[in-house]
């Protein structure tokens, strides 16, 4: 009797979509502000994310949650998606100063990359291993967006337009498609990429029914990983945009995610209402970090 019940009731979970594992406390609760964004892993497992204390700051946190500045941004900017273009920069979305700014790790000087005055706010950002970085760009006032391709020489160019409120962005593991999703609309989109970073092929994979949307991640399988603002959790969906897990978080307004650890596949993720991190074990290793551990290989 208890044998065929159990059996019944892990039969409800799957059929709901039910994921065992959940998010724990990662970082103290109330150390970033409203605008807690942005996180990175870096060589050596520490996580970076933005807006510590007072926005315009960027957080450095060891594998045990522990906080500090790493580096305060310039008069007026502020930050928003962080990635990794080798082991030693990484570049950050400026969404008040319409940059994508660069940080090196080791001087911790911050310039200006690439400015475009017609950014409505870059939000977050992807990039290729050659350096090919592609930035959302909502206009929350319209309810529109784009998206825009940085070269690896900071040039920028519009490469979609016309869309709704572009958040969440990343590339696959084969770099032949880029995914953004729109938060009010609650679509997540695919595109063909192209070498030069030019974009075709415009498909729908997925709508979600309710919840917002926020950063998104993939892993070395090409599932894309959700922050599901506002509804607390994190959804995994698979490259043709199939739900195959749901993850709860303690906070609900989950901004972003990313990940790291000693094999890939620790989860770190952003909490707006709680003004910290969280975290939680993901099956397959995360696509940033396979790229770090090949930059870290290179001589």
């Amino acid at each position: 009797m208890r044998t065929s019940a159990f059996a019944l009731l892990v039969a409800l979970l799957i059929s709901n979509n039910f994921s065992f594992g959940q998010s724990k406390k990662f970082s103290a609760e109330g150390e970033f502000t409203a605008n807690c964004e942005g996180p990175a892993v870096d060589s050596e497992g520490n996580i970076y994310a933005v807006n510590f204390a007072r926005d315009g700051t960027i957080a450095q946190m060891n594998r045990r949650g522990k906080s500090g500045f790493f580096v305060t941004l310039p008069k007026g900017s502020t930050g928003n998606g962080i990635r990794f273009g080798d082991k030693n920069t990484f570049y950050v979305a400026d969404f008040t100063g319409h940059n994508v700014l660069k940080v090196d790790m080791i001087t911790k000087n911050v310039t200006v990359f690439a400015n475009e005055p017609k950014m409505n706010q870059p939000n977050d950002l992807a990039i290729t291993k050659s350096g090919h970085i592609f930035c959302s760009d909502p206009n929350w006032k319209e309810g529109t967006g784009q998206i825009w391709h940085v070269s690896p020489q900071g040039k920028t160019r519009l490469v979609a337009e016309k869309m709704g409120t572009t958040n969440g962005i990343d590339i696959s593991p084969d770099e032949k498609t880029l995914y953004v999703n729109e938060s009010v609309q609650r679509n997540v989109w695919a595109f063909d990429l192209a070498s030069d970073g030019t974009l075709s092929n415009k498909r729908l994979i997925h709508t979600f029914a309710d919840g917002g949307m926020d950063g998104m991640r993939c892993d070395i399988q090409g599932n894309l990983y959700i922050a599901r603002h506002g509804k607390g959790e994190v959804a995994v969906l698979s490259p043709a945009g199939k739900v195959i897990q749901t993850i709860p978080t303690i906070g609900k307004k989950v901004s972003n995610i990313c990940f790291g650890g000693k094999n890939g596949k620790t989860c770190y993720i952003t909490l707006q209402d709680r003004g910290c991190l969280e975290t939680f074990k993901a099956k397959t290793a995360g696509r940033e970090w396979q790229m770090m551990e090949e930059f870290t290989a290179k001589k």
